[in-house]
């Protein structure tokens, strides 16, 4: 599995994906965010990616389907992660008129726009009001040939 499952980095941070297994990995990511694909590491390997634009990047492993995770690159350190709850919190802003986005992992993206406003952040404690996405499915992907993942009777290791 990735660790964390999200990851939020300022644009222009490298991420590294070590292989703490005892088998190979093949991670790659084929959206918007950060296109690439790290071709087969060994174990104890590392490989590292420069996130040099915003964007969500969705990664998967070539071999191993049920490994996910993501990481969204921003272009400002305003920005927050959701408790189990739902609740959050971004600290330090100036005063002044901002565009809140809200991105949720496997919401519909014209769902996500619809949620986008302007506010109006003062000295004192701002509340954004409740912020409401519909529930999400699951999405399964493809590999990086996009096609489905070959079934495997039992792992080999």
């Amino acid at each position: 599995m990735f660790s964390p499952h999200l990851l939020v980095v300022p644009v222009g941070s490298n991420v590294s994906f070590p292989n703490a297994d005892p088998f190979f990995h093949n991670v790659f990511s084929l959206f918007d965010g950060k296109r690439f694909d790290l071709g087969l590491y060994e174990a104890g390997s590392m490989r590292t990616v420069l996130f040099s634009r915003e964007g969500v990047s969705y990664i998967f492993c070539n071999i191993h389907p049920e490994m996910s995770a993501v990481v969204l690159s921003l272009a400002t350190p305003f920005y927050s992660v959701a408790d189990a709850f739902g609740n959050f919190q971004i600290g330090s802003v100036p005063s002044g008129e901002y565009e809140l986005h809200v991105w949720v992992e496997g919401g519909q993206q014209s769902a996500l726009n619809d949620l986008t406003r302007r506010v109006r952040i003062t000295n004192e404690s701002t509340d954004l009001g409740e912020i409401r996405l519909g529930a999400q499915k699951e999405q399964h992907h493809l590999n990086k040939f996009g096609r489905p993942y070959e079934p495997e009777s039992k792992p080999v290791y």
